[in-house]
């Protein structure tokens, strides 16, 4: 049961992690009034799809990521040229539907050989129907049909180049910015959850050391070191300690809510000194002021970590060893599940912040570089030729692919090495 709760945590925490990313990207993109032609979670085959408005939602095989597909982003798949044959449907004088084959099959359409068409920004077909030239106004949402496959037209209106700098990046950015929000809501639900430290408790004593010796048992709740108040602060009860060795301490600890005093004295052992106690935070209900600010600690600590991260790998101070790829994310998403609620959500909001940070990299294919190349088109004052950028993404894309493999490959020789 505990392994199907984990399998089910895993799903979870990629589906959430990658939807809320993708959903940044498209919800500005929507609100710029860019035609968003799928919202894709995963990559590969489709498993499950379905349309709702403009937009096809899929659900993909391979979970390694996700997107969102906007008019203009990439050359568009259907063309429509001068002297093809192409059949349209009409309703209140405007063309509806155009469709590129099986005319014989379509019933109320009227079919004709292209003169001149502009779906872009005229929005007209202009065609040699029967020896007689028509020009038919297009409906801006207006759809192509390839036997079963439609295809909504994209006015330029409605394409991602058409709209400024500002928005575009604004849609660029707002995938890692949605990560950021989701990653700080979580850091601060973890400090509802788990309370904040309030005192230091003993978990477990070591059999035969000062600690046991001196009659400390799991439990008690440490007030005073040698006259000085510990209160939470786990790492000066620790400092006490090693400026004790061999001195007798004085420990005021609380058991059942009577307060004792015990003499403990720490002994040097192999180099290291020592009374033989596990610590562990005793905590307390957090206040609305305390939730958010332990919050945001938590998500600056975090972020620095993960920079300094990202610092030594790209200065080559880590090993294939050192780097994780979805095998080990998994292996180690169902150990913090297991170690329970407070621990999973922090393990989430953790993976919540380093997508959102490594996304903001300025790497082919991600939305960093992305941002880059329109940068580049405010300091010029013109884009990057769509050719080129393509051509960068692409590599980039496929760089990052052979890596993900290689550590993936490397994961999993881990594994069987044990």
């Amino acid at each position: 049961m505990a392994t199907v709760q984990n399998i089910l945590q895993i799903v979870l925490l990629f589906f959430v992690l990658v939807s809320i990313h993708e959903w940044g990207h498209y919800y500005f993109a929507k609100r710029a009034g860019i035609l968003v032609r799928e919202f894709a979670i995963g990559f590969g085959p489709k498993l499950f799809s379905f349309v709702r408005g403009e937009t096809r939602y899929t659900l993909r095989l391979l979970p390694i990521g996700g997107f969102v597909r906007m008019a203009g982003e990439d050359p568009e798949i259907v063309q429509i040229n001068p002297g093809q044959r192409i059949a349209v449907a009409l309703s209140d004088n405007q063309v509806t539907r155009i469709y590129l084959n099986e005319f014989d099959s379509r019933s109320n359409v009227i079919e004709g050989v292209v003169e001149q068409i502009d779906l872009e920004k005229e929005l007209f077909i202009r065609m040699d129907v029967d020896g007689v030239i028509e020009r038919y106004a297009v409906h801006p949402q207006a759809f192509m049909v390839a036997k079963d496959k439609e295809t909504q037209i994209a006015p330029w209106n409605r394409q991602f180049g058409s709209k400024t700098v500002g928005q575009r990046a604004l849609s660029i950015f707002a995938g890692p910015m949605m990560n950021f929000i989701l990653a700080f809501v979580l850091f601060v639900t973890v400090v509802f959850v788990a309370g904040v430290p309030d005192k230091v408790k003993i978990q477990e004593t070591s059999a035969g050391m000062p600690a046991q010796k001196s009659g400390l048992q799991a439990g008690d709740i440490i007030l005073s070191v040698d006259g000085e108040s510990i209160g939470a602060n786990q790492s000066k009860l620790t400092q006490l300690i090693k400026k004790s060795p061999n001195k007798t301490m004085v420990w005021v600890v609380e058991r059942n809510k009577e307060q004792l005093q015990k003499e403990v004295k720490p002994e040097l052992i192999d180099g290291t000194i020592r009374v033989g106690v596990i610590l562990v935070p005793q905590t307390r209900p957090a206040t609305l002021t305390e939730g958010f600010t332990n919050g945001w600690h938590s998500l600056t600590s975090a972020t620095m970590i993960i920079l300094d991260g990202f610092r030594q790998l790209a200065t080559l101070q880590v090993k294939m060893d050192d780097l994780g790829g979805p095998v080990r994310i998994v292996e180690f998403t169902s150990e913090q599940a297991s170690a329970g609620l407070a621990q999973y959500i922090t393990w989430t909001a953790i993976m919540s912040l380093y997508l959102g940070l490594f996304n903001l990299l300025p790497i082919p294919a991600l939305d960093g570089s992305r941002l880059v190349f329109l940068l580049l088109e405010a300091l010029r004052g013109k884009p990057v030729d769509p050719n080129r950028e393509s051509m960068v993404h692409f590599v980039g894309f496929a760089m990052l692919m052979l890596l993900m493999i290689a550590v993936t490959y490397n994961d999993i020789l881990r594994l069987i090495k044990g």
